[in-house]
């Protein structure tokens, strides 16, 4: 069993920033992908920021310029940096990691969310 812990989240006022931790714990070979989502109510959950097993990251057009994501592979661990926060962004973030458990396999898991409310 694998387990996706985030934390780091909370309220702040725009032009702010947080920094966001996701960890991951269990019985765990490798991690490919490791990534950050986020969800509004009534919308479609949507990639924020992607990075891989070798440092390759993605952004989506929002965020870019504004956030960086990066990983500790020692401590199985995936940050999000959020810098120039706008009302725009309150939404829950979930992180997300592709686990290698048994090889070849990779399971995908989640983590269980967290708020994050940018005021105007």
């Amino acid at each position: 069993q694998v387990q996706l812990v985030e934390s780091g989240g909370g309220l702040v006022q725009a032009g702010g920033s947080l920094r966001l931790s996701c960890a991951a714990s269990g019985r765990i070979f490798s991690i490919n992908h490791m990534a950050w989502y986020r969800q509004v109510p009534k919308k479609q959950r949507e990639l924020v920021a992607g990075i891989t097993s070798g440092d390759s990251t993605n952004y989506a057009a929002s965020v870019k310029g504004r956030f960086t994501i990066s990983r500790d592979n020692a401590k199985n661990t995936v940050y999000l940096q959020m810098n120039s926060l706008k009302p725009e962004d309150t939404a829950v973030y979930y992180c997300n990691a592709g686990v290698v458990v048994n090889r070849p396999y990779v399971y995908d898991y989640w983590g269980q969310g967290t708020q994050v409310t940018v005021s105007s």
